[in-house]
């Protein structure tokens, strides 16, 4: 005998819902309208770093001094230029002290009374000029004057003219000493009692080459101070 096949069990419902209309699979559970991690706390809505401290409002390097608002490359007050330069444009020479004009123009006297007086002796000793003579007496006078007061205009104008008269006066203690030689008498009796009689003497001899020594004289005393500076 056969016994007829039983028809398979109907497949139960995995959550115990009845089908419907047909449909084996809607009667599954309704999808869940709560929050599925109900089991956790709410997320946090304040800051999740509240333990940490604020960040700060002001000024983040206030212990930093305020940067400069002047100019960066400006040069310090008492610091040396770079490179050696100067920080402010050269100022023009000062001009030359009056103290040291004064002791240029009293150098260059000085320097011409002696010269003179050691050129008149050795007019006198040898009766006769010399050119080179009359050129170290200027050289002499411009020398001096520009070693001790400077090489300023004023002081070798002032030693070209000193010189002349030193040249001048020079030759006339020559010719005192010559006239006093003759006369047998003092030099100082003729050059400062008779002293009209020695200029007279002078003007009669003068010429051409006693007064190119005496020009001669201030050229040298330009020389002279030039070389002293």
């Amino acid at each position: 005998m056969s016994q007829p096949v039983q028809p398979p069990n109907q497949p139960q419902q995995p959550y115990g819902g009845q089908p419907v209309d047909g449909n084996p699979y809607a009667a599954g559970p309704a999808a869940p309208t709560g929050n599925p991690y109900g089991d956790h706390p709410p997320a946090a809505t304040d800051n999740p770093y509240g333990d940490q401290p604020a960040a700060p409002t002001g000024r983040p390097y206030d212990d930093q001094p305020p940067a400069p608002t002047g100019n960066p490359f400006g040069n310090p007050q008492g610091q040396p230029a770079p490179f050696g330069g100067a920080p402010f444009a050269p100022s023009p020479p000062a001009p030359p002290a009056r103290k040291g004009l004064a002791v240029g123009v009293l150098a260059a006297l000085g320097a011409a009374i002696v010269a003179s007086i050691l050129y008149g002796v050795l007019l006198g000793s040898i009766e006769r000029e010399i050119g080179y003579a009359a050129v170290a007496v200027g050289f002499l006078v411009g020398f001096a004057a520009a070693k001790l007061g400077g090489a300023s205009p004023v002081t070798i104008a002032a030693a070209a003219v000193f010189s002349i008269g030193a040249v001048y006066f020079g030759q006339l203690i020559g010719y005192a000493m010559v006239m006093a030689d003759v006369a047998r008498v003092s030099f100082s009796e003729v050059f400062f009692d008779h002293f009209d009689a020695v200029t007279r003497v002078w003007k009669e001899e003068a010429d051409f080459m006693r007064y190119l020594f005496i020009a001669l004289g201030a050229v040298a005393a330009i020389g002279g101070a030039k070389k002293a500076s």
